[in-house]
């Protein structure tokens, strides 16, 4: 499920899902449950995701002269950035949206969906299948996200107490298998 042909490519990963967990988890901030556990629980998230990026980044660096599945100006690059702005795009695109329609609440699951479906095709782009199952699970939490009733806790939380772990799975294994490849 994870190729280590691109061990570069796999400490980016790394990095890139252990700041989106930073994110997602700080977000889920916005309203958890009442309990106080929850907000030690998005704590040590966040803290986990940052801990992912400051370890893999680094190395990354370090490793930058290793192969990529991306070679600038080839076909994989072309459709990185396609991808990227399409997803910028559609989030700007459906945060206005939901805003105009007074549904600010639905923000986060709009963006996680996005963030969620882009990873899709960007197993092609990477020559990683994990993207795929990432992006399922992602797309999943936000759309289950979108539908559960707000009164005990934001959405924003829903969206992000299910993908920071998912990130933060994903993103270990990607790192450890890379560390495993150097």
């Amino acid at each position: 499920m994870i190729i280590d042909d691109f061990p570069r490519d796999l400490l980016m990963t790394g990095a890139i899902f252990g700041i989106a967990a930073f994110v997602w988890a700080g977000w889920a901030q916005e309203r958890p449950p009442k309990p106080g556990i929850w907000r030690v629980i998005l704590g040590v998230l966040s803290l986990g995701g940052a801990a992912l990026a400051g370890v893999s980044l680094p190395t990354a660096i370090r490793n930058w002269e290793l192969p990529t599945a991306i070679t600038w100006g080839g076909a994989a690059s072309t459709w990185y950035v396609i991808v990227f702005w399409i997803e910028v795009v559609a989030i700007i695109v459906l945060a206005i949206w939901a805003t105009r329609r007074r549904r600010g609440d639905l923000i986060a699951p709009l963006v996680l969906a996005v963030v969620g479906i882009h990873f899709i095709p960007l197993a092609w782009v990477f020559m990683q299948p994990v993207f795929v199952f990432a992006g399922v699970l992602l797309t999943v939490a936000a759309a289950v996200a979108a539908l559960v009733p707000d009164r005990d806790a934001a959405r924003s939380f829903w969206c992000g107490i299910v993908a920071a772990p998912i990130l933060l799975i994903v993103g270990v294994s990607c790192a450890v298998i890379a560390f495993g490849a150097l």
